[in-house]
């Protein structure tokens, strides 16, 4: 997941593993002016949320054309339209998100960013939906995430698989007098997953809703590689005490309590990590 700087996953044409396109159906949306009424001034007289984000991470963010598209997209959209704004996506590099958010380019950052203690020191987040990490492996050339030692494993360069939960698991296979995991780090998960498609590495490391997606988007060339672990919060990212995060939080607990938010979800298959409540800085770890 992407833990420390990261964020990536469409799968290109070099594979035959085109994507399908977006889901067409949007919920509409009505302004809920009692929570609307709480944005920050410089938000409410903009007219807009600046939102940096990070593509592509196929099915939460990804550009299709010229607009950025997908869940994470369409559930920002939602939040906006509770808080009769627009959101305003701008693309950034992933490790630049926080950065720009602490200098008050943007107001919010909006890429799949895992919520962790270390991020809480930097900046707030308000929690939005559980993932976890799932590993993928060529159809029928079984491979296990704890047992992987001399195997080439793809991830997408400085996420959480890259720097903390590969590195690890290879760590104990040198401790255990095994050969290390040949980590092959790509600049974006597309990248990644069609090295796995190609077989060009063993397996690949993501983010649960990103591998999912792709293991449906191969057309049955890879699957999934073990269970899905690690479970932990998404965030969207806001200055450090901004008064936008209970905002965030009360717009999504009443898109929760509408039922548009599971609808949301479900619009893109990833109601398996939907959460029930929302919450600020809900790191696990």
């Amino acid at each position: 997941m992407c833990v420390l700087t990261g964020g990536a996953l469409i799968l290109t044409g070099c594979s035959n593993t085109e994507e399908t396109g977006a889901p067409v159906s949007k919920e509409t949306v009505e302004k809920v002016d009692a929570i609307a009424s709480t944005l920050p001034d410089k938000i409410k007289s903009a007219g807009k949320i600046v939102v940096g984000v990070n593509v592509p991470y196929q099915p939460n963010e990804w550009r299709e054309g010229d607009k950025i598209v997908g869940f994470d997209v369409d559930l920002m959209d939602a939040i906006a339209g509770v808080l009769g704004v627009k959101a305003d996506y701008v693309e950034s590099g992933f490790d630049k998100i926080i950065p720009a958010i602490q200098a008050g380019t943007y107001d919010l950052g909006m890429s799949s960013i895992t919520d962790t203690k270390e991020r809480e020191q930097q900046v707030d987040f308000a929690n939005y939906y559980i993932a976890g990490v799932q590993w993928a492996q060529q159809t029928g050339k079984p491979i296990d995430p704890d047992n992987a030692c001399g195997k080439r494993v793809a991830v997408q360069a400085t996420t959480y698989e890259h720097t903390e939960e590969v590195p690890a698991k290879s760590a104990k296979c040198v401790a255990d007098g095994k050969a290390p995991i040949d980590i092959k780090a790509f600049d974006e998960q597309s990248a990644a997953t069609n090295a796995l498609v190609l077989g060009q590495v063993d397996a690949m490391s993501a983010d649960s809703p990103v591998t999912a997606y792709a293991i449906k988007q191969s057309g049955a060339k890879i699957e999934a590689a073990g269970a899905v672990f690690e479970s932990q919060p998404y965030g969207w990212a806001v200055p450090k005490g901004s008064p936008l995060a209970p905002v965030l939080q009360k717009a999504l607990q009443h898109l929760i309590d509408n039922g548009q938010y599971k609808k949301i979800c479900e619009n893109w298959g990833v109601q398996q990590g939907a959460i029930e409540k929302a919450s600020i800085n809900g790191a696990v770890s």
